[in-house]
């Protein structure tokens, strides 16, 4: 029976760590007041994880590996280049509309703190973009993409460009209903595309 329970006394204490530093900043949150949140017993949280450092770390790691998986999958799909890198934009915004608080934490705590979990995450991050620079590689094989472009160039304005809208929805500074979402992933990837493409 505790052992049933302990998956999802994890995934409770997760969930409430994710609303946590969404509100209050990774900082300036407490283990204590993960505790409170996840209506457990502070000493609870201390079961599962070794530091509030140990549960953003298993957030993370857990995000990014289905995006990691997702960009794998599309790669090895039949879709044609533009449609890959629109299945990986979607999966990535969808994962904002559908967990906005979550995104929250992983663009503001992890992929933009170069000086602490960003550093420590630098391979899976790395690993991301290498994905989609195998992408735009394959399209200028194909000579479907003008070859005048590094594709680890081109990778790096496709994230660049996806991690402004989140910033924008995140902050409240660019409108964010469903409608939002679905024009800004066919605008980037168009936008991107149409310069990748050969003359």
């Amino acid at each position: 029976m505790a052992r049933e329970a302990a998956p999802e006394r994890r995934r409770q204490i997760l969930d409430a760590a994710v609303r946590v530093f969404a509100r209050q900043g990774f900082h300036s949150t407490r283990v204590a007041d993960i505790a409170d949140e996840a209506d457990v017993a502070y000493g609870l949280v201390y079961h599962y994880f070794s530091s509030k450092e140990n549960v953003l770390n298993e957030l993370f790691v857990q995000r990014w590996s289905l995006l990691i998986e997702a960009i794998d999958e599309a790669d090895k799909s039949t879709l044609n280049h533009e449609q890959k890198l629109g299945a990986v934009a979607g999966f990535i915004i969808d994962s904002y509309r559908y967990d906005p608080d979550l995104m929250k934490v992983i663009i503001v705590e992890v992929t933009r703190a170069a000086n602490s979990f960003g550093q420590t995450h630098l391979e899976e991050i790395n690993r991301a973009y290498e994905l989609i620079a195998r992408i735009v590689a394959d399209g200028q094989k194909q000579k479907i993409f003008r070859e005048d472009i590094d594709p680890a160039f081109a990778a790096m304005v496709f994230y660049g460009a996806i991690e402004q809208l989140l910033s924008g929805w995140i902050f409240g500074v660019i409108p964010g209903s469903d409608r939002n979402f679905d024009e800004a992933r066919d605008l980037l990837v168009k936008t991107i595309c149409e310069g990748l493409q050969r003359r």
